[in-house]
């Protein structure tokens, strides 16, 4: 398993744009072969900074959703509302903490 992270920072006036996106297009996202987890996450600070965090079964399953249609539907509707380069991690849980 594989988990994303991808920050993105919006104009402050196209947030609710953003939102009203994501929450048209999550179900979609969230239901693509290989995706176990999805939610949208927003920096405390910066009220237009978010991050999605996802969980994906394997690095194929990733490449897979970013070459779909759905992604790059989403994306291109999506990144005309940055006012910064968005930033992306693929990271592997090591250890579990109880």
């Amino acid at each position: 398993m594989i988990i994303r992270i991808v920050k993105m920072t919006f104009e402050k006036d196209k947030v609710a744009q953003f939102l009203e996106l994501f929450n048209s297009s999550k179900h979609l996202i969230r239901n693509f072969e290989g995706c176990t987890h999805l939610e949208l996450l927003n920096d405390l600070d910066a009220p237009h900074i978010y991050f999605t965090y996802s969980y994906w079964e394997s690095p194929i399953n990733l490449e897979h959703y970013r070459q779909s249609e759905l992604f790059k539907t989403v994306w291109s509707k999506t990144k005309v509302l940055f006012s910064d380069k968005a930033e992306a991690w693929s990271v592997e849980q090591k250890v579990i903490l109880k």
